[in-house]
């Protein structure tokens, strides 16, 4: 049993190792059959590697292996480790003679039955050149002298079993499949029969949205991915997605992982956010913040987002508002015009800065449409407070108008509100929102490493971006003894920033991710 066990989880392994790694098995990159015209239609997530990608890429893989892991020749590494992990086999195993010899250019693989909390199923087709070969390598590692594996046959196809766990294993015309269960891999025979993945109308245009050159793709069905749980989503879930502009059905995302020689990038697009895609460009307002910041994020569409939850809890209404008096009351009691206010937040950032849980601060920062609607939103939001009884208010004199609340849900700091000229701020302890009101010292847009990560993302407007030692910095106060963290802690400090932008591209929205490492 153990022979057979053993020899059972060297493709697996080989397959989603040579995805990242190459191990020298297959083609040239892109051809071969497409594993997703084996897959099934209703697939709700997808994943296709590139087993053999090509020289330009194979380089920037190993440089990234080498300056990450210190790794010399990855592919070399990966066939290492794959025939060393079936060396105490009692069958000879050998990856290039029973594996890369039959093995094809693209893997591509299905995840299914997901209930909320998991994928209960799922399979992997890769493309054989040699189907007779992958007959005798699905023969070797199922074999087994004291209980062999079992053998079924559906639509013409033999199959065979492991009786431990289920896993399937057969050859599906051009390509091997390898299976979780019986139902995913007769669900495969039928998609190649059939209608299958690679003949949706959805599946062909969000995956023609992606880039060239890339290692591995991702397709998700949203819609179906949520349906597939069987649970509805809340309210409170309903009105996030709503205000952040997100739609679920009917909707896709997809994302594809292109290597280069000092950084990963991940090329994102999705149609969620419905018949506006994600726009604007809030850039300037980013590299504003200061540069002592571990993490920033900026929008140009926060005003918008914020009437869109105020719309939606007004027409709902409660047990004690009747629908659409939520935004009378706050006018005629507390003078807050809800549209007029949205309407005037022009550009937002938000940063935090710190080293540790004790030393965390962070301020929001709003640049308002004029000076009297930053006044006025001060003063009026600080008229509700006071009017609530909420407990530790004090106003706030100065050169700037606005509050302080301090209470012991708030922790060590106080939450400062403050508004001078077209300014709004609302930090984290006072000096952090004075310091953010007053916008003086260096800035993101001084520092090289935010340059960099400018740059990286080309065209597309930087809307996030990570310090990657500071927020290793912060993890490791509070990680320190984590076994865990301290085994990922010398690869983490190799990531010098983390740099995320989008922007509108036709009815979807495209975005970029970037993992900057240390050169």
């Amino acid at each position: 049993m153990r022979r057979r066990m053993k020899l059972r989880l060297v493709l697996p392994g080989a397959a989603l190792a040579a995805a990242l790694a190459f191990a020298g098995c297959g083609g040239g990159s892109g051809s071969g059959p497409d594993p997703a015209t084996v897959m099934p239609a209703n697939a709700s997530v997808y994943v296709e590697a590139d087993l053999s990608p090509g020289g330009e890429v194979t380089a920037d893989l190993n440089a990234l292996a080498k300056s990450v892991f210190g790794i010399d020749d990855l592919g070399e590494y990966i066939v290492t480790e794959i025939n060393d992990a079936a060396s105490d086999s009692e069958e000879p195993f050998d990856y290039q003679q029973d594996v890369a010899s039959w093995l094809g250019d693209r893997a591509g693989l299905v995840l299914s039955g997901y209930d909320g909390d998991d994928f209960q199923g799922g399979s992997i087709a890769i493309p054989s050149t040699d189907t007779a070969a992958t007959q005798a390598y699905i023969d070797k590692a199922t074999a087994g002298d004291d209980e062999p594996a079992e053998e079924g046959s559906y639509e013409g196809i033999d199959y065979k079993v492991d009786p431990d766990n289920g896993e399937v294993y057969g050859v599906v015309g051009d390509f091997f499949v390898f299976a979780q269960e019986e139902p995913s891999f007769k669900s495969v025979v039928d998609a190649s029969n059939g209608e299958p993945l690679a003949e949706v109308d959805g599946f062909t245009e969000a995956m023609g949205a992606l880039p060239s050159g890339s290692v591995g793709d991702l397709y998700v069905d949203i819609g179906a991915l949520v349906e597939e749980s069987g649970e509805e989503l809340d309210s409170d879930a309903e009105t996030f997605l709503e205000v952040s502009g997100l739609e679920y059905e009917d909707t896709t995302l997809v994302a594809s992982v292109v290597p280069e020689a000092d950084r990963i990038v991940v090329e994102l697009s999705t149609d969620a956010s419905g018949k506006k895609p994600f726009g604007g460009d809030a850039s300037k307002a980013l590299a504003a913040l200061p540069a002592s910041s571990l993490a920033a994020l900026s929008s140009s569409e926060l005003g918008q987002r914020v009437s869109i939850a105020f719309n939606r809890l007004d027409a709902e209404g409660d047990e004690e508002i009747a629908p659409h008096e939520l935004k009378e009351i706050y006018k005629e009691q507390f003078g807050i015009d809800i549209d007029q206010l949205t309407a005037s937040i022009g550009e937002a950032g938000a940063f935090i800065e710190g080293s540790s849980e004790e030393t965390l601060t962070g301020a929001l920062v709003l640049d308002m449409k004029s000076a009297a609607e930053a006044a006025n939103t001060v003063a009026n939001v600080g008229l509700l407070l006071r009017a609530t009884g909420v407990e530790g208010f004090t106003a706030v004199g100065g050169n700037a108008s606005g509050f302080s609340v301090r209470n012991s849900d708030l922790g060590r700091q106080p939450l400062v509100v403050l508004a001078k000229d077209k300014r709004l701020v609302v930090g984290y302890g006072k000096a952090t929102a004075e310091a953010a009101l007053a916008g003086k010292g260096s800035t993101l847009g001084d520092s090289p490493l935010y340059k960099e990560a400018v740059a990286a993302l080309g065209e597309t407007p930087i809307a996030a971006y990570i310090d990657g030692s500071r927020a290793l910095q912060l993890a490791a106060s509070s990680l320190s003894d984590d076994d865990d963290f301290q085994e990922a802690e010398p690869y983490l400090e190799k990531i010098a920033y983390l740099a995320l932008g989008s922007a509108p591209e036709g009815d979807r929205t495209a975005a970029k991710l970037i993992v900057g490492f240390e050169k």
